[in-house]
């Protein structure tokens, strides 16, 4: 089953969930939620709606509070569990192709929108622009040390679309983030190495350094998006320690029934392979 096939079929569980927990009550108001399983509830049900609206799913919700009545009830059900599940599969064929040209609609739509403000926003004064599309403003430089794209960083973040709308911010949160550089959208890896630590940067991200067509959905597909960032610590990673003893390779049980044998690696050919190993994984300089 793919992915989509299991937010498809989970995201029906939890509305019908969802559906069985709230049925019984009348809720009018925030007061008659009264206890954490009505809120809890109530909150199950907004998510479970969004999610299948950001899945492009056309509910008919007459018919499906129908079949939650008729599966509480235990009513005589009006369709065979045949022709639901065809039903599903179609249903579920239709909503993948249209969310599919919905996709590529908005990206198409965002991603000119995005080459336009790029272009009018690189000749501005004080914004740079590097080899790969990434466009910066230095608002303060700071003097610390830069990371590499192998080091753990701490910064204050906020995030606007290009039109000015905030979809991110730990400014407001209160709590700065910290990940490793080597674990975020291509822009902030490119971007945060080329900021000493106490720099504040404005970045200009173009759709292919950010997410590209596969964005959140609060952001949308291809969309430039702009970050003011300010670098408040490195955490280096250490280095690999060398290796100092023989390491056995024991084969599984279906290699030594092939023949294989235990092999010992002296620790020299062991750290040599290492070596030739993390050569192979770095970038060219």
């Amino acid at each position: 089953m793919t992915d989509m096939h299991k937010t498809f079929f989970s995201l029906a569980t939890g509305l019908a969930l969802t559906g069985f927990a709230v049925g019984a009550a009348e809720i009018n108001t925030a007061d008659d939620l009264k206890d954490p399983r009505l809120k809890a509830s109530y909150g199950l049900g907004l998510q479970a709606f969004d999610s299948w609206k950001n899945q492009g799913a056309d509910i008919d919700w007459d018919a499906y509070w129908r079949g939650i009545r008729d599966a509480k009830g235990g009513s005589q059900r009006l369709l065979t569990d045949a022709q639901i599940r065809e039903a599903m599969t179609t249903f579920r064929t239709e909503t993948q192709t249209r969310m599919k040209a919905k996709l590529e609609e908005d990206g198409a739509r965002n991603k000119a929108a995005s080459e336009k403000f790029l272009a009018d926003n690189k000749g501005k004064e004080g914004v740079q622009t590097t080899a790969s599309g990434l466009q910066y403003k230095v608002v303060k430089m700071g003097s610390g040390q830069k990371p590499t794209a192998t080091d753990k960083v701490t910064v204050h973040y906020t995030g606007t679309l290009i039109d000015g709308k905030k979809f991110d911010s730990s400014v407001d949160r209160g709590q700065p983030a910290t990940f490793p550089l080597g674990g975020v959208i291509k822009g902030w890896t490119e971007g945060l190495q080329l900021m000493p630590v106490g720099s504040k940067f404005t970045f200009f991200i173009p759709p292919d350094l950010a997410y590209g067509l596969r964005a959140p959905s609060t952001i949308g597909p291809n969309q430039a998006l702009v970050f003011d960032v300010e670098l408040l610590n490195i955490e280096a990673t250490p280095p690999p320690q060398p290796v100092t003893s023989d390491i056995i390779k024991v084969p599984s049980a279906d290699e030594l029934a092939k023949g294989a044998k235990i092999e010992v690696i002296k620790a020299e050919e062991a750290q040599k392979l290492i070596e030739k190993e993390k050569n192979k994984q770095e970038p060219p300089k």
